[in-house]
């Protein structure tokens, strides 16, 4: 907290220009930060279960139609009929 405190009061006595600096700074931080956190897959650093948890609330969104392909569709024979 000492820190943050001793930032802020630098950062009142800036004039505009150095402001500016600091803001596109401070943008080019946040920037940097978010590409470091989407580069690495979820799946990559999650736990079975959480993986678990994932994938069976990405099934729950599914469209529940009902429809369901036939079980021909299943039945390796099926595909080299003609």
């Amino acid at each position: 907290m000492v820190l943050r405190e001793t930032v802020k009061k630098q950062i009142d006595s800036l004039n505009e220009n150095q402001l500016f600096r600091i803001a596109d700074y401070i943008l080019s931080l946040k920037v940097q930060t978010r590409s470091v956190i989407n580069t690495t897959p979820f799946w990559q650093n999650a736990t079975p279960k959480e993986r678990a948890e994932d994938f069976l609330e990405w099934v729950s969104g599914l469209n529940k139609t009902g429809l369901t392909l036939p079980d021909e569709a299943f039945d390796r024979g099926s595909i080299y009929e003609s």
